[in-house]
């Protein structure tokens, strides 16, 4: 490849590096913000489903112990898809990490 196509190449991939990094950027702010709107719908679930459970073993009726297992389904779930969001957060910060490394990699 002449020399003289090379810096073009390296600019054009900077900007692609810088483009993707801006997008990881963004992702990494929903996800947090989501992350913390989820960790309040928990720990409320997670109190719903406590009360529940107290409420099951001092009336002792079906009714109450069914109210319970739903009430910790809901908060099992919640603690999954928390769960989901804090390993997409550290998918991102890897990805952004490893961006960052190869934008300091292609300086001139």
């Amino acid at each position: 490849m002449p020399e003289r196509c090379r810096p073009r190449l390296d600019t054009v991939g900077r900007n692609l590096i810088e483009r993707r990094l801006r997008d990881v950027s963004e992702r990494m702010k929903q996800v947090g913000r989501e992350l913390s709107v989820v960790e309040e719908q928990l720990a409320q679930l997670v109190d719903d489903a406590d009360d529940a459970r107290i409420r099951a073993l001092v009336s002792e009726t079906p009714l109450a112990g069914q109210d319970h297992h739903e009430a910790q389904r809901h908060a099992d779930a919640m603690q999954r898809h928390r769960d989901a969001l804090v390993a997409e957060l550290a998918e991102l910060d890897h990805t952004q990490n490893d961006l960052l490394d190869r934008l300091v990699a292609s300086a001139p």
